[in-house]
């Protein structure tokens, strides 16, 4: 569902975002400097510039897809739109558990967000196929198929970095980088 208005808001706070990720990296280093932390605060801190990272960039995939809601606002959609939301769904709800986990120190809870990327992939999979098919039978829906697609790889691009947030919280948490289950 299109929300031009929060589509516009989002484009507009991306710079917030830049802002406060250079101020957070500027903390981090100067904790380093000044703190020389070691062993399990090293890594958090560690940690901590990795996952903002990654934070910064589902800032800039999501003010993508907010530019892409607004150029398609005006536009009847080629397809009933159905897994793109479903995605954005697990894409969010992906980045809010690797957050809250790593808050509450939830070793099981993130090895679940890192395994379900698994579920945004096959959405994206999805989606893609279904848009093939749509410009396949009428080649005059390829601009819309084509924005939607970078719509659905955004979101998947979101879910790649909220995995790695988790698997960041995991290391900070347990000292070793996740490999899988096991």
């Amino acid at each position: 569902e299109q929300n031009i208005d929060l589509a516009k808001r989002v484009v507009e706070g991306d710079r917030d975002i830049n802002e406060k990720e250079k101020e957070i990296e500027t903390g981090c280093l100067r904790l380093i400097l000044r703190q020389q932390p070691v062993a399990k605060d090293l890594r958090l801190v560690s940690a901590a510039l990795k996952m903002i990272t990654d934070m910064e960039r589902i800032g800039d995939q999501a003010q993508d897809i907010a530019e892409i809601t607004i150029r398609l606002e005006k536009q009847t959609y080629i397809k009933e739109l159905v897994h793109i939301p479903q995605m954005a769904h697990e894409t969010t709800k992906m980045l809010r558990s690797s957050i809250d986990a790593f808050v509450k120190r939830d070793i099981d809870y993130l090895v679940k967000v890192i395994q379900n990327d698994d579920i945004v992939d096959g959405l994206f999979n999805t989606i893609k196929d279904e848009l093939v098919d749509i410009i396949i039978e009428n080649i005059d829906h390829s601009e819309q198929a084509i924005d939607l697609l970078m719509i659905a790889k955004y979101l998947e691009r979101i879910g790649d970095h909220s995995q790695n947030i988790a698997e960041w919280a995991y290391f900070a948490i347990t000292g070793q980088h996740y490999s899988g289950p096991k």
